[in-house]
Parts: structure tokens; C-alpha cells; sequence
């Protein structure tokens, strides 16, 4: 029986296509943490060094950071179906390879595969959202969405500890499998095509600068610490360099209508405030979810499962938040949200700079909790409010630029916090201070990086309007799009 999906589900529900979109993505998404846990194991399985076995986390954001930029073009040109097909099949792939990997570099390999698969994912989620469903009803359903990308992160830590207690590292994937199976399954059998594909060629020197520019940029960052600054930030100029071409070929490619990736978006003035603040916010984000768990371990001496118990909460209660703020912004529009959501995230910064070896557990929970339950009150209007500024034909584009430069935030926000800790640190023990208290001031100091980086999403999220319409900054598009392609 054919269903329809073009317009929304009678009495307000979520329609289908997404509902079967937000299940998939957070199979999917959950596998970019769920191997952090699982390090240890690797090192002494496969017989590779920490710093090696961190690859299988590195590359996932690698890939994800090189692949992201290409999807704009790539959900233009195929069907919803296909597009759902050929992520769900190459997930599916690097799933069943890192299960059988007989050694490092081919489980490494699965895992590349795995993120080219979830790379796809976010996008058609997003862009399929904002074009089935009605303006009024996207602050509901994005909150819905929120469910998927802030609770299967949160997880992933959980479950692989969970897992790594009773079983080998390998059951992460052999366990993740057939559910993705199923999920695939479901959706081939229930999704319809959204829109109509659209004829163009693509041009492979974009791909190729995005790839390396993008990709490199998130490596370099990644490589950051504290005594190896030289090699990483010339890592990080190349990168800046290729990504620099690939934006200069993209003008150029404007003039035929063919950008893989459409830097009209950013001539929206609502999206790209939208795109400013996510990216300062995942910044911030990312970096406590490094440091709690480092001072929490290597500190107070709690297991990783017990870590993953403990800021657990935290993700659960952002996510079962997010249909409530959606409805909310339905409602009362953005600014009523994102402003206290803004000064909750720098609030609960602030409160994580003054960590001790004897902090109450309760407080470093409630501190966590807060932080998340104002990073969803952000994250779902600013998403909405972002991606509703665009007309249709740029919402695959603008996707593609949030979920690319979110990578590139998270891998700025890892490397900014590690490396000012680290630096931190190693100056106090070398001035004669003891190791443990050392290590703890270094930690203080990059929470309080973190909550000044707050400080500037408060003042996006004031420049931000309470409504946006394509309608109303198209003609600002319009009118800015000449002189952009000139120059």
C-alpha cells in the first residue's frame, strides 16, 4: 500500500519518512562514541599502541569531516529512497567489516566505511524535515530529531561499557548489526521518494579539495598537544588552504548552477548567525565531554562504565527534553529559549571550573544535567531558525555546511581544551607543583576557555530573530548572490 508522506501526518503527528529517518540516524550516529571505551582493549587485542588505537575515533570524524561537504550535491541528485539505501548499505558494510576484522588497519577500514554511511545520514534527515513538514510544526518535530543526535552519543559510551564488561570489543558491532538490518529493512519497506532529483555533474576537483581540505583541517586539530604545536598548525594552514580553494572554486562554480557545495546559504543572515552559534556551541559542548570524563577516570578513579552511568543523565534528559522544546518554540518562537539556553550552557561552564578531588557527585551531575538541558533549549530552535531561512532548494546545502562545520568545531573544541590543560599542566609541574594538583588546574583552566567560548553564543543567540522565513531573506539572497559569484 502506497503512503503518502508529501505532507504532514493528520492530527499533528510526526510524519512517517521521518519518524523511520530518526531511527536510522541514531543507529547510526551512536557508533561515533561507542568505541572510546573500548581503547584498552584494542591495544592489548590487536597489539597497537593508544595512540594508534585512538585512530578507530579519529578517522570516524575524519571521514565524516571529508565526506559531509559532498552530500549537498549528492541529495540534489538521487532519490530519498536511494539516498537511504546507499547510506544504510555502506553503514551496514563497515559495520559487518570491523565485526570480522582480523586486524588494526582492517577494523580501521570498517570504521571509515562505517562513518561514509552515517556522513549521509544527518543530512537527508534535516533536509527531508524541512521539506515535508510545515513551518509551524518543525520546532515539534525537530525536537524529535534532538532525541537521535544528542541522546545516541550520550549512549554510546554507556552501552560499550555495558558490552566490554561481559563480552569482547567486537560484539559493539556484531550487537549493532542486525538492528541496523532491521532499520534498513523497515525503511525500504515504508519510505517514499521526498521531491524530485535534479540533473548535474560532478565536479571532481571540489571533491577532491574538499576532501583534503576539510579532512585535513579536523586531523590537524586532532593532532594538537602540549609540545607538538609545530607539525599540527602546519597540518592545520594546508588544510585552511585547500578548504580556501575549494571555496574560490565553488564561487566559480555558481556561475553554471553546479556548486557542489551552494555558499549561497550563507547570504541568509538568520542561518548564519544559526550556523555561528551551533558551531561555538558544539565547541563548548565537545570539550566538557573530553574533560569530565579524563578528570572523572584519571582523577577520581571512577570505572568508564561508571563514568558513562554518571553523564548519562545528562543526554537522556537533554534528548527526552527535545520534543518539549520544540513545542515550545512552536509556540513562543526562538529567543523565549535559546537566550536562557545560552546562559545556562556558560552558567554550567562556570560552575565545572571549580572541580576539586572532593566535589559531591551530585553536583557534577546537576552541573552536567543543566548543561544539557540548556544545549537542547539552543540546539533545537537554532536548528529550526537556521535551516528555515533557506529556501527548498538550498536545504540539502545548508544541512551539508551545519553537519560539516560541526565536525570541524568538534575537532577545534577537542584539540583547544587538551592542549590548554596540557600546557597548563606541564608548566606547574615544572615549576615543582605535584602531578594530581597540576593536572586538576589544567583541567579548571580549560573549562574556563570553554565558558568564555559561552559567552559568545549568548550574543549570537540575542542576535538572533524569534521567526525566520525563507520568504524573508530571499530577496536578501537575491540581492547578494551577484556580487558574491563576482567575487
Amino acid at each position: 500500500m502506497s503512503v503518502d508522506i508529501s505532507a504532514p501526518a493528520k492530527g499533528g503527528r510526526t510524519p512517517l519518512v521521518i519518524r523511520v529517518l530518526v531511527l536510522a540516524t541514531f543507529v547510526v550516529i551512536l557508533n561515533e562514541t561507542i568505541m572510546i571505551n573500548a581503547i584498552p582493549r584494542l591495544m592489548e587485542d590487536l597489539q597497537v599502541t593508544e595512540r594508534a588505537a585512538q585512530w578507530v575515533s579519529t578517522a570516524f570524524m575524519l571521514t565524516m569531516a571529508a565526506i559531509i561537504p559532498t552530500t549537498g550535491w549528492f541529495l540534489q541528485r538521487v532519490s530519498t529512497r536511494r539516498a537511504y539505501a546507499t547510506a544504510m548499505s555502506v553503514f551496514l558494510a563497515g559495520t559487518a567489516l570491523s565485526a570480522i576484522a582480523p586486524s588494526f588497519e582492517v577494523l580501521l577500514l570498517g570504521r571509515i566505511v562505517q562513518a561514509g554511511g552515517t556522513a549521509v545520514m544527518m543530512p537527508l534527515l534535516m533536509t527531508t524535515l524541512m521539506t515535508v513538514v510545515p513551518e509551524q510544526d518543525r520546532g515539534r518535530v525537530m525536537g524529535n530529531v534532538t532525541l537521535a543526535i544528542s541522546v545516541a552519543p550520550a549512549m554510546g559510551p554507556v552501552i560499550s561499557g555495558l558490552v566490554l564488561q561481559i563480552g569482547s570489543w567486537r560484539w559493539l558491532f556484531v550487537l549493532v548489526l542486525p538492528i541496523t538490518a532491521v532499520v534498513a529493512w523497515l525503511g525500504l519497506r515504508q519510505l517514499e521518494n521526498v521531491g524530485e532529483p535534479q540533473a548535474g555533474a560532478i565536479d571532481w576537483a571540489s571533491v577532491v579539495l574538499a576532501a583534503l581540505g576539510f579532512g585535513g583541517l579536523v586531523f590537524g586539530l586532532s593532532r594538537f598537544e602540549a609540545g607538538n604545536l609545530t607539525a599540527p598548525a602546519l597540518i592545520v594552514a594546508a588544510g585552511a588552504a585547500l578548504i580556501a580553494g575549494f571555496v574560490f572554486r565553488q564561487l566559480r562554480l555558481q556561475r553554471t548552477g553546479t556548486p557542489l557545495l551552494d555558499l549561497r546559504v550563507l547570504l541568509a543572515g538568520t542561518y548564519t548567525k544559526a550556523l555561528v552559534l551551533m558551531s561555538v556551541a558544539f565547541m563548548a559542548m565537545l570539550g566538557s565531554m573530553i574533560l569530565l570524563p579524563l578528570y572523572l577516570q584519571n582523577l577520581r578513579g571512577l570505572s568508564p562504565l561508571a563514568t558513562g552511568l554518571l553523564v548519562m543523565p545528562g543526554g537522556m534528559a537533554m534528548g527526552l527534553l527535545g520534543p518539549t522544546i520544540g513545542k515550545l518554540f512552536d509556540r513562543f518562537g526562538g529567543r523565549p529559549l535559546v537566550i536562557p539556553g545560552s546562559i545556562g550552557i556558560a552558567v554550567a561552564l562556570a560552575g565545572f571550573t571549580q572541580i576539586s578531588m572532593t566535589m559531591p557527585y551530585w553536583q557534577l551531575l546537576g552541573l552536567h544535567i543543566l548543561l544539557m538541558l540548556s544545549l537542547a533549549a539552543a540546539f533545537t530552535p537554532v536548528f529550526t531558525l537556521g535551516l528555515g531561512a533557506l529556501t527548498q532548494d538550498l536545504y540539502s546545502h545548508g544541512s551539508s555546511m551545519l553537519g560539516t562545520l560541526q565536525q570541524v568545531a568538534a575537532a577545534f573544541g577537542t584539540a583547544l581544551v587538551v592542549t590548554v590543560m596540557s600546557a597548563r599542566s606541564s608548566s606547574l609541574v615544572d615549576d615543582g607543583i605535584d602531578a594530581v594538583t597540576a593536572h586538576l588546574d589544567g583541567m579548571k583552566l580549560a573549562f574556563l576557555v570553554s565558558a568564555v567560548l559561552a559567552l559568545v553564543v549568548i550574543v549570537m543567540a540575542v542576535l538572533l530573530p524569534n521567526r525566520s522565513t525563507a520568504h524573508a531573506e530571499s530577496d536578501e539572497i537575491e540581492t547578494a548572490a551577484p556580487e558574491l559569484v563576482k567575487g
